[in-house]
């Protein structure tokens, strides 16, 4: 795995937390955690994280900044791993089990660039909310 490739997959979940305007301390944590357990994301040098982090964010703030880092991302990304950058962008999106519109407009948007079909997006979407699921009160 290439840095460039772990550094795009980051972006998309960069990108995938701040879409709602509001990147939270359960976001950042959920992206540490997959960082630090996938197997994608092996080699990666945590020490790294701050510096992509901001690299994403210079990139958001200029302009068509979205469609920049997306673009970058997707061709970053080899096609065999598209599926796996869909599945972290809803793994960081599900994580308060309330997607708002930002949210679910940026993964219509991802969904549009990467070569995954709907039936495959839609078994990512259904597994997060599983995973994430609690017991009710």
């Amino acid at each position: 795995m290439t840095s460039a490739a772990q550094d795009a997959l980051i972006d998309i979940m960069i990108v995938a937390a701040t879409s709602d305007s509001a990147i939270t301390e359960k976001e950042l944590t959920r992206i540490e955690a997959l960082i630090g357990r996938l197997p994608v994301f092996e080699g990666f040098d945590k020490s790294r994280l701050e510096e992509v982090a901001n690299r994403c964010a210079d990139k958001l703030n200029g302009l068509d900044g979205l469609d920049l880092v997306l673009d970058d991302a997707v061709a970053a990304i080899p096609v065999k791993l598209q599926d796996t950058a869909y599945a972290l962008a809803v793994e960081v999106t599900a994580v308060d089990l309330f997607l708002e519109q930002e949210e679910l407009r940026f993964l219509e948007m991802l969904r549009d660039r990467l070569s995954l079909d709907r039936l495959t997006t839609a078994a990512i979407e259904v597994a997060a909310r599983a995973r994430h699921r609690k017991l009710p009160a």
